[in-house]
């Protein structure tokens, strides 16, 4: 099974933009389909994006426009690209991976592996 770490969260202002990544300890290529989920304090985890082993991608209604999910088969890393970022952002942004293309419902429970996750802060 594959394991998945995060990195590039931080603390931005308001319309800034940030860059996440997760890397996989094994191949992704046409296996994993990878996700990001987030989590506010107090909130349940939520799906935002996801993107399946033929590289379709989907997004929740929340996000379109200013997330890209992107993946680099290569180096099996997948990104989240944020932009225009908002104080409703602020969350924990976790990485996972599900079998086939199973992620790309955004439901918790169709996910085989969590990484640690990444903390985002957007300041006003």
């Amino acid at each position: 099974e594959v394991q998945v770490e995060e990195s590039g969260g931080g603390s931005v202002q308001a319309g800034g933009s940030l860059r996440l990544s997760c890397a996989a300890s094994g191949s992704i290529h046409r296996r994993w389909c990878m996700a990001w989920f987030r989590q506010a304090a107090g909130k349940e985890r939520e799906g935002v994006a996801g993107i399946g082993i033929d590289g379709r991608t989907v997004y929740a209604d929340s996000v379109k426009g200013r997330f890209t999910i992107s993946r680099d088969t290569a180096k099996n890393i997948v990104y989240l690209k944020i932009d225009s970022l908002k104080p409703e952002d602020t969350a924990t942004y976790f990485c996972a991976a599900a079998w086939s293309d199973s992620c790309l419902g955004l439901r918790t429970f169709s996910i085989n592996t969590w990484g640690q996750g990444t903390q985002v802060t957007v300041s006003s």
